[in-house]
């Protein structure tokens, strides 16, 4: 069974094929394209490369094109895409206008380009529910929570695979087979020792943290939308519900530009007004740049809050995971998020912790009672196993 997992973006089309025959899981190829102007050409181009690797002889190879769709009005899990679903996900556009409409144009056009294979839509806020109804509650009136003003949570396949893959790693097999089998049995699959509590730490351009107990979120901190939770690499994060008709009038900004600035200037480029990328911000805050520094204490300090709501509700964890882009490679951000807490009974080993760098490692001291780990996420192989679950269930 050969499944496509396709990436799509506003400019950007990045792909990978797994292979699942014989219960083997082989990724056979992976590509991309950036800056994409004519997404039909790049689709064509696509399975052109699919193609000539030999990883397909023609589109009919493919089992199914598997998609990691963020958000849809009234739609979650993994199911497979018809009117309803891209009408569900039109619906919610305004909520992630950087991801919604680029997914849209583009399972559109693999719906003309390969009709015969079926299409899947992992969403992103898939993973979260399960979680308790007083974590994910907003406290607004009934009418506003039944329109959708509630936590989603996003980045749901990446915190999914932390949660198999941490299980694993800390010898907890029955944690891990709940968590694969989160989406067909609502999480029901028994766990036969102690509570397992992980808390995910998914660091990169777009940042959130998930508290998991037993392979289930119990709670996220991004909320109705991805402008939401930690800074963002260019979106603001949490922000107090009265700050924008306040901007808006003092200002004499119009609600459109203010959102503008508040999606597209604002989170750590904002606060360090240098850039969006975390390494150009660390290297303008070693230069002595005091608003760059600004920016990684605010993001350090958000990720420190966070972790600490989740190792409350949880009463203590057995793992903190580093995840994504900045958590697995920014060692400085993992020991700043970690320092002093010895008390808590998290303890870094500073020299595994620099030595680490997009690889699987526990990179706490051995009398840590908390392992401290980095594990790199996979996103598209969650994505591609959910697929194959969805397809063989029906």
């Amino acid at each position: 069974m050969k499944i496509l997992v396709a990436n799509l973006g506003s400019t950007s089309l990045k792909w990978r094929l797994f292979d699942f025959s014989n219960g083997a899981e082989t990724l056979l190829h992976k590509g991309g394209f950036e800056r994409v102007a004519d997404y039909p050409k790049a689709i064509e181009d696509c399975l052109a490369a699919l193609k000539d690797a030999g990883a397909i002889a023609n589109e009919s190879d493919l089992a199914a094109v598997g998609f990691k769709t963020v958000i849809a009005k009234g739609v979650t899990g993994c199911v497979r895409i018809d009117d309803r679903v891209l009408a569900a996900m039109e619906a919610f556009n305004g909520l992630a206008p950087a991801h919604n409409p680029p997914y849209l144009t583009g399972i559109r056009l693999f719906v003309r380009r390969v009709p015969g294979v079926p299409l899947v839509a992992l969403f992103e806020t898939a993973f979260y529910q399960f979680a308790p109804e007083p974590m994910m509650r907003y406290a607004v009136p009934p009418a506003w929570h039944d329109i959708g003003v509630r936590r989603w949570g996003f980045h749901g396949a990446s915190h999914k695979f932390i949660a198999e893959r941490s299980a694993q790693l800390l010898g907890r097999d029955d944690v891990a087979r709940r968590a694969q089998s989160l989406y067909l049995d609502a999480g029901k699959s028994p766990v036969s020792a102690p509570d397992l509590r992980v808390i995910s730490c998914h660091l990169g351009g777009s940042s959130s943290i998930t508290g998991i107990r037993n392979g289930v979120a119990i709670g996220t901190s991004m909320g109705m939308s991805p402008q939401s939770g930690l800074p963002q690499n260019n979106r603001v994060g949490d922000l107090d519900a009265e700050a924008l008709p306040y901007a808006v009038k003092t200002l004499g900004l119009t609600v459109a530009e203010a959102q503008r600035q508040l999606t597209q200037e604002s989170g750590l480029k904002g606060l360090s007004g240098v850039s969006n990328d975390i390494r150009d911000i660390t290297t303008a805050a070693e230069q002595g740049n005091a608003q760059a520094r600004r920016a990684l204490d605010v993001f350090v300090a958000s990720a420190r809050h966070w972790i600490g709501s989740y190792f409350f509700g949880m009463g203590g964890a057995d793992a903190i995971v580093f995840t994504a882009g900045i958590g697995e490679n920014r060692a400085e951000i993992r020991a700043a998020i970690c320092a002093n807490l010895d008390q808590l009974g998290i303890i870094l080993d500073a020299e595994k912790n620099a030595a680490t760098r997009s690889q699987e490692a526990v990179i706490s001291a051995a009398d840590s009672r908390v392992k401290v780990m980095v594990i790199p996420t996979n996103e598209e192989l969650v994505v591609a196993r959910e697929t194959k679950r969805l397809l063989e269930a029906r």
